[in-house]
């Protein structure tokens, strides 16, 4: 068990917290949210020992093994395959001993120690790294390469695995999803969601946090508060305390009735494709969760473009690639105006390269790239981030812009991305790389794009400018093309997704939630095709496979026959709570003394079904999980 018992917490000056108190259990996974600076990576600090609190005990079980992902980038010559085996300090320690004693022939001692290794799983220890590693997007044939041969992005995937190897009681993940693509975020996903430990994480990913997290503790107003679910859970209740506070009331509902009023016109412009869809819902719960965000330091939207062409920007058989070689063949896409393109496929599939082409042609080796005659490219990268002025301050950046600007203006404009006060004249280059983040932004959309390209727009910002971002994408009016691992972004303002792999650039025509399925449909298909390759002289028996999978559906039945009950279920509460909304809108409920009764019945009966929908959903996913398992 992890305890904290009346903690206060300092860094120089700032008290981050005072009187937290919280008990975690294995088990339970427990996501950490709030601002930036408010002392989630020293609550890290101070569960690894780096730090002591000003006051109060902290309490971890006697014994208990702690692992975490180093935050240095590793130089070591040794393998990825032996730096993640590392991450098992106590298997290093009996191979270590195994080796001493086998140089002195001592027998018995020898036996005790190959029961050891046999009691920790050791003679595994390899195959599991091995599969770690190719869980995050290693390739077979790298894993023996030494550490020092890998880019910065995969030296910090590795030390994430070698914290994923130790077999750990409690696991602290500090943004464990960056430098990661998206079927890495997936299968990290998944693993997590069966950590047996506790597990603490930091993650600016709400879907992320949804997929893990059993529980939430948001650091807010120097205090810590524990909330039961995910990260969609807690942003619901959230929502709902905010929305008593009087004092914010008038403002919720603006900001309601703003995104409302942009769900109603969106909605008669939808057409019936099931990605369109998805994106309306997704803006009707941005409606519900609005009030969860109204004390964010972000408000901002596009500029509406001068000009809005119908053809803005066309690729047609195009091979684009760097110097000899070619990373994408026959490249045929055209972008018009209100195009929402979200681009899927693995790191070094090639999204980037085909985005860069779209900006600028630099990675065009051969084809046609037209250009719209008044199509204004706003493109956001993470290069552009070393492109700013490190002794300029914001407001220098901006006036290069809005030189013509009243500075009044100019300082309620960069308010709006979080600089505020004297911040705005201070050179940039100490800046954090979520600031360097916000202030390109915050130029792109000055200088009013019709076509937004976005290459990991959310990598450095946390959830409140995500948010913030996702809404201003919502309502932008020009087109984009964006590259995101942030499911929630992509849910929000795509209405079209494609896919980049094999060299070639496809639609896709499933929704984003079929990703993780067309994944795993394209790693079958590769073994398959491999395993047809090495076993080619012995035959087929198709017999065989057929009554292999019908066993395997019949198998997996009872848990797909208990999701789609409690399926049925939740939509039959849900309509019934629609209705009984409906119901307490009427003013005449309250007027009338005659329908107290009634009143007061609906009310009763409404908190009974949100009680039983939400075990329902907690129903849900568990039986989704168990079945997941059995895929």
């Amino acid at each position: 068990m992890l305890n904290l018992n009346q903690i206060s917490l300092r860094r120089g000056p700032k008290l981050l917290f005072e009187d937290a108190s919280f008990q975690v259990y294995p088990g339970q996974r427990l996501g950490l949210v709030g601002a930036n600076g408010s002392g989630k990576s020293s609550l890290f600090a101070l569960l690894l020992g780096e730090l002591e609190a000003d006051a109060g005990t902290l309490s971890i079980g006697k014994g208990l093994v702690v692992a975490h992902v180093r935050q240095e980038s590793p130089s070591d010559r040794c393998s990825a395959l032996d730096y993640v085996l590392d991450g098992d300090g106590e298997l290093r320690a009996i191979q270590a001993a195994i080796g001493e004693a086998e140089h002195r022939e001592a027998g018995a001692e020898l036996h005790d120690l190959y029961e050891r290794m046999e009691a920790i799983d050791g003679y595994s220890a390899e195959a599991r790294a091995a599969r770690l590693l190719d869980g995050l997007g290693f390739s077979p044939d790298s894993i023996q390469q030494p550490v020092d041969s890998f880019s910065g992005g995969w030296r910090m995937r590795l030390n994430l695995a070698q914290a994923l190897m130790c077999r750990s009681d409690l696991l602290l993940l500090d943004e464990p999803t960056n430098h990661l693509d998206l079927p890495a975020i997936l299968w990290l996903e998944q693993k997590l969601s069966s950590y047996p430990g506790i597990l603490l994480v930091v993650s600016h990913d709400r879907d992320f946090l949804d997929g893990v997290c059993t529980r939430i503790a948001h650091i807010e107003h120097l205090q810590i508060r524990l909330y039961t679910g995910n990260y969609s859970q807690f942003e619901a209740l959230r929502s709902e305390q905010l929305a008593q506070q009087q004092a914010l009331h008038q403002r919720q509902q603006k900001e309601i009735a703003h995104l409302q009023s942009f769900v109603d016109r969106f909605r008669y412009k939808a057409s019936k494709a099931r990605q369109a869809q998805s994106r309306l819902k997704m803006m009707e719960r941005m409606t519900r969760i609005a009030p969860a965000h109204v004390d964010s330091p972000f408000q901002f939207q596009f500029f509406e473009p001068d000009k809005q062409p119908r053809h803005l920007l066309k690729l047609s058989g195009a091979r684009l690639g760097y110097g000899k070689t070619v990373v994408l063949e026959e490249v045929n896409l055209s972008v018009t105006a209100g195009d929402r393109i979200g681009l899927l496929g693995v790191n070094g599939a090639g999204k980037s390269t085909l985005v860069k082409a779209l900006a600028s042609g630099s990675t065009l080796l051969d084809g046609e790239r037209v250009l719209g005659k008044d199509t204004r490219v706003g493109y956001f990268a993470q290069h552009q981030l070393d492109l700013l002025e490190p002794e300029q301050s914001p407001m220098d950046h901006l006036r290069e812009w809005a030189g013509e600007d009243r500075e009044a203006d100019q300082r309620s404009y960069l308010g709006r991305f979080g600089f505020g006060g004297e911040r705005i004249f201070e050179p940039v280059a100490p800046f954090s790389g979520g600031e360097k983040a916000r202030l390109v932004l915050a130029l792109m959309i000055r200088q009013k794009p019709n076509l937004l390209l976005l290459d990991e727009p959310t990598n450095h910002l946390d959830l409140e400018m995500r948010q913030a971002l996702s809404v201003a994408l919502m309502e932008y009016g020009g087109a984009l093309v964006v590259i995101s691992h942030d499911r929630h972004l992509l849910r929000s303002v795509c209405d079209e997704l494609m896919i980049v792999h094999d060299g070639i650039v496809d639609r896709f025509d499933r929704s984003l939630d079929d990703y993780p399925a067309w994944l795993r449909e394209q790693q079958a298909a590769s073994t398959e095709s491999t395993e047809t390759q090495t076993t080619s002289e012995r035959p087929v028996n198709k017999k065989q496979i057929r009554q292999d999978e019908a066993r395997r559906r019949q198998a997996l039945k009872p848990l797909i026959d208990r999701v789609r009950k409690i399926e049925a279920e939740m939509n039959e509460n849900r309509l019934e709570l629609e209705g009984l909304d409906e119901e307490l809108a009427d003013e005449t409920l309250y007027t009338d003394p005659e329908r107290q009764d009634t009143l007061s019945a609906t009310i009763k009966r409404r908190g009974l079904l949100k009680e039983q929908i939400g075990q329902l959903e907690w129903d849900w996913l568990e039986a989704s999980e168990a079945l997941e398992r059995e895929e």
